[in-house]
């Protein structure tokens, strides 16, 4: 009965590590997608990461039902091993995941710089000394 249930908490470890490799390469892929001018990619890039966080939240809820923590007193140590690996590749999946944030907030604010360029508001500007200031323009469009 502990052999079955230690072999099926490596099994799901295993699985879990598969699913965190293929939600490494979705957010690399998003990352490309973000500095691209692809919106459809991106919109598919983010569908895939979530459909896979789901699928490794429901393998999480699985062996947490099984054992609530693989490192506790007595467990294998290729168990160990694999909760280790399974660690660092989502430390890596959440390092990814803020510098894709980070991608989309500085994506957002060129956008918004652009709107007031049109809309006539201030533009930010650099003096000779690298100094921003804002300079008043006329609209370029009027709705």
């Amino acid at each position: 009965m502990i052999l079955d249930s230690r072999r099926r908490l490596e099994d799901l470890l295993d699985h879990e590590i598969e699913l965190a490799r293929s939600l490494a390469a979705t957010l690399a892929a998003e990352q490309h997608a973000l500095t691209g001018d692809s919106p459809a990619a991106v919109e598919q890039n983010a569908a895939e990461k979530i459909r896979v966080i789901q699928s490794i939240e429901k393998l999480e809820q699985e062996r947490r039902a099984l054992y609530p923590s693989p490192l506790s007193a007595g467990i294998a140590a290729n168990v160990v091993e694999r909760w280790r690996a399974l660690m660092q590749l989502m430390a890596g999946c959440r390092t990814a995941n803020e510098i894709n944030g980070h991608i989309i907030h500085v994506r957002q604010h060129q956008i918004r710089q652009l709107i007031d360029i049109v809309r006539g508001g201030p533009s930010i500007t650099y003096d000779q000394q690298g100094k921003t200031f804002a300079k008043a323009l006329r609209a370029l469009a009027r709705a």
